[in-house]
């Protein structure tokens, strides 16, 4: 007969190898039930110390019992008094009951006194190496609360197929590094900068858009300044594509002859854009994806110099006016730089949202991110190469995320260009309303 000792020796390791196979094929259940409360236990012990080493705590004035040295004894024993005096003591953010989530937990602090969210953001990277999670994120949902978003491991490491989205010129195109959505809303958000070097994921992420819009009742228009190879496949699903410069000129032209219409069409009947005209007299949107984007601004020689101007103005006379007309753009680039003239900086201003892959050098960085967030702009640079696809992305509820597209092959696009091929509106179809 075996003794006690070894009794408990093999339960502990059925117990053990019980907890490890639960946790390998099914970690959700395992997060909830075993992992969650012990997790919150172990944040609310140790935020007093996690909170001073991180300096979010403030002294402040509080009445406790000191020991102070007293006479001296005959015997030579110091004697010790005790007093109940104000002193000034660490204090903590109060902490509510952490909450779990997905991929990790989720807190609510009581900021003290003099403290911002900056504070709290400033000091995530110490969070998260002191509960040693994958990362960090602050959020205020109002003022004096601070929420933190914890996640235990990295989301983007794993991605899933691109869903379906019922909502019209929305788009969910990946993952955010918090576990949420990554969607792409162009009457939220009408116009997106998308940066990012060869290999990076750019090109993926127009992929994504094409299947996500392909079968909703959009126009879409290409310009491809590669000389039209990477949206020639998609062409059946296109309403205008343009290859040149020169195209690109005349096609632009016509969009600034069609939204002026569009804006004699709301003037007439009293709206402010066409999303306020009835359904059936609304004209169809149109999502404008443009690649490679400096090919547009880059000058050869003094002759072209007319041409990109007239072609920048018309970019961005669509950038200003084309959100209340239903002209949206997408536009992506692998170098994108003050250098390229005055025209890009105007068009980046106008563009409110930020897509920045991996790049090869910082102004490109700079150029998307650097006036939103000086720390959107160093996790950027450090986007490595062997995780393609993934960005930072300027959201549309003002904060910034590291987030990662759905792999879209090429293949993939075309089927789904040439399966909604009957969808594509023609150019006579753009200047009429949506149902007529």
């Amino acid at each position: 007969m075996p003794d006690a000792f070894t009794l408990t020796l093999i339960a502990i390791s059925a117990l053990t190898g019980a907890l490890w196979a639960w946790r390998a094929l099914h970690p959700r259940s395992f997060w909830w039930i075993i992992g969650y409360p012990i997790t919150a236990l172990n944040t609310r012990l140790t935020w007093r110390r996690v909170a001073l080493g991180c300096g979010l705590t403030k002294k402040r004035q509080q009445w406790w019992f000191t020991t102070v040295p007293g006479a001296v004894a005959s015997t030579g024993i110091v004697k010790v008094k005790r007093r109940f005096q104000r002193v000034a003591v660490d204090t903590k953010p109060f902490m509510w009951l952490p909450l779990p989530t997905r991929y990790g937990w989720r807190v609510t602090l009581h900021t003290l006194e003099g403290q911002t969210p900056a504070d709290y953001s400033e000091a995530a990277e110490g969070l998260a190496h002191s509960w040693c999670v994958h990362a960090v994120r602050v959020s205020s949902p109002r003022p004096g609360r601070v929420r933190l978003h914890i996640t235990r491991n990295d989301p983007l490491t794993t991605i899933a197929q691109l869903p379906t989205s019922p909502d019209l010129l929305k788009v969910t195109v990946g993952r955010l590094e918090t576990g949420g959505p990554w969607v792409i809303d162009f009457r939220t958000v009408p116009h997106w900068m998308n940066a990012g070097a060869t290999q990076s994921g750019k090109s993926n992420l127009a992929n994504a858009l094409i299947v996500g819009l392909a079968p909703q009742p959009v126009a879409l228009i290409g310009f491809d300044l590669k000389g039209g190879v990477e949206f020639t496949p998609y062409e059946k699903r296109l309403s205008a594509l343009a290859t040149s410069r020169a195209e690109s000129t005349d096609l632009l032209t016509d969009l600034i002859t069609l939204m002026i219409e569009r804006m004699g069409q709301c003037r007439t009947a009293g709206a402010r854009n066409i999303w306020q005209l009835p359904e059936l007299d609304r004209p169809i949107p149109i999502v404008i994806l443009i690649d490679e984007i400096a090919e547009l601004y880059l000058m050869a020689d003094k002759a072209e110099k007319n041409e990109i101007a007239a072609t920048s103005t018309a970019l961005l006379r669509i950038a200003q006016l084309g959100r209340a007309f239903g002209l949206y753009l997408f536009c992506c680039g692998q170098r994108i730089g003050s250098d390229l003239g005055p025209g890009v900086t105007a068009l980046r201003a106008q563009c409110s949202g930020r897509i920045c892959h991996r790049v090869n050098d910082p102004e490109t960085a700079t150029m998307t991110l650097g006036d939103l967030d000086p720390a959107a702009l160093v996790s950027a640079r450090a986007i490595p190469a062997e995780q393609p696809g993934v960005a930072i992305v300027a959201s549309q509820d003002g904060h910034w995320y590291r987030a990662r597209s759905f792999h879209i092959p090429e293949q993939t696009a075309e089927d789904a260009a040439n399966r909604h091929a009957h969808l594509t509106p023609t150019w006579v179809d753009l200047t009429t309303p949506i149902n007529a």
